[in-house]
């Protein structure tokens, strides 16, 4: 009998307002019941939006303690904010499946140092879009806006070569272009 090969982690990163979330939820349900993928709900030390970004939320402190009991497989700041991905990522890729994770571009070496066999997907979109996505998002006025939308983000390692997915166009065009990147990572 062979031995299952290792798992892949796929670390879907863009700037705010591309639609990683969107991209990731309608992947999740395309290949709902496929079990060689995972996708992990990421933890935020912000309130939840259901509507907007699909995470789960901790207050600071239970953050620390979580982080302290070793609850986490990768942890980093961004915005002020505190993010996580939770242990079970760990479990998910002993298991051989390839594990879908939305994280932060500066977060990218550290994620590749502990997890070797990492993929990355770039999620783009045009400037005009994030706009108009991150204003109906109503988080930010805008001046925020448009001092994110300036914001240039951290160089990812020269030797990373990530699949870049342009999701300008409809949700399902970025969806199905998502899908079939995933799945060519799953049969690598």
């Amino acid at each position: 009998m062979s031995e299952r090969p290792p798992g892949v982690l796929v670390l879907v990163i863009g700037p705010s307002g591309v639609g990683k979330d969107t991209l990731i939820g309608g992947a999740r349900q395309a290949l709902d019941g496929d079990k060689r993928f995972s996708f992990v709900r990421r933890l935020v030390t912000r309130p939840a939006d259901i509507d907007l970004e699909d995470h789960i939320s901790l207050e600071r402190e239970d953050f620390a303690r979580a982080r302290k009991a070793g609850r986490f497989a990768l942890t980093w700041q961004a915005h002020g904010l505190d993010y996580a991905l939770p242990i079970g990522v760990d479990t998910d890729l002993a298991l051989g499946r390839v594990v879908i994770a939305n994280i932060s571009r500066h977060a990218v070496p550290e994620a590749i140092a502990k997890y070797p066999l990492c993929r990355v997907i770039q999620i783009s979109a045009e400037i005009s879009l994030r706009a108009a996505r991150l204003s109906k998002r109503g988080r930010e006025n805008r001046d925020q806006i448009v001092a994110r939308l300036a914001r240039e983000g951290a160089a990812l390692p020269a030797d990373i070569e990530p699949v870049v997915i342009d999701n300008s166009s409809s949700i399902g065009i970025g969806v199905t272009a998502f899908v079939m990147a995933l799945r060519r990572i799953a049969e690598d």
